[in-house]
């Protein structure tokens, strides 16, 4: 199997909470966030420069069973890329534990995938981007015609989400200030559980596959800090990675 499906990096110990682990980025995405830094997985480009075959990936993970943990699954969106089923068995066939990111807009094949012992991750990381109510701002121009109800497709993926032991689930947001400002903390907490681990990250411009956002200023250290506070107002668990 000659296509490359997505890029590799062989040895992580920050894609997976404790767990030293290889990770893959999968090809294929249903949504176009302008700060996403992962262009090549997720528009139609045919450069495939650097990335990996499945069978080169299957290859790594045998090499390196007595070595590694686990393997991270991400993006582009891994539910939607074809692949992502076998390498979760395979995988488990080699005892490796699974985390899966997904960014929560298909909670079908999240269902699929969770209520299956044999696909059912032991970690599943779920980004949430910004206000539901703003997801039709991030769709792919192809989709623009999409009916999804995406406050309703994240509701879902939380629930599904909440079967998992607190310790086994993390939702994630990255703070790009276009996005999430206070009324956004406001309105992604209200769909959260209480107990959730809400992880942020600075946006970091400078490889963003909307141009315009190379130039956004990030926001600054008290900006960042009054953003987290605000969030453990409602979610004590909030912090920044």
């Amino acid at each position: 199997m000659n296509e490359k499906i997505g890029a590799l990096v062989k040895t992580s110990l920050v894609d997976f909470p404790g767990t030293v682990c290889a990770a893959v980025f999968l090809k294929h995405c249903n949504l176009r966030c302008p700060y996403c830094y992962n262009a090549q997985l997720v528009t139609e480009t045919q450069d495939d420069t650097g990335l990996f075959t499945l069978d080169e990936i299957k290859s790594h993970l045998a090499k390196r069973k007595n070595v590694l943990d686990g393997l991270a699954i991400s993006g582009g969106e891994a539910l939607l890329n074809p692949h992502t089923k076998e390498l979760i068995l395979f995988a488990k066939k080699l005892n490796y534990k699974v985390k899966l990111d997904t960014n929560g807009t298909l909670p079908e094949l999240l269902q699929q995938i969770t209520e299956n012992p044999q696909t059912r991750p032991d970690f599943i990381a779920m980004d949430i981007k910004t206000s539901p109510q703003k997801y039709r701002g991030l769709l792919n121009s192809s989709n623009i015609s999409d009916k999804t109800d995406y406050e309703q497709a994240l509701k879902k993926s939380i629930k599904i989400l909440k079967e998992y032991p607190s310790a086994s689930r993390e939702f994630r947001t990255v703070l790009v200030p276009t996005l999430v400002q206070k009324e956004d903390i406001e309105n992604i907490a209200a769909i959260l559980p209480k107990d959730a681990s809400w992880q942020f990250a600075r946006f970091s411009a400078g490889n963003c596959l909307e141009p315009l956002y190379n130039a956004l200023p990030s926001y600054s250290e008290s900006q960042i800090s009054e953003l987290i506070n605000y969030a453990k107002t409602f979610i004590p668990n909030s912090c920044l990675r």
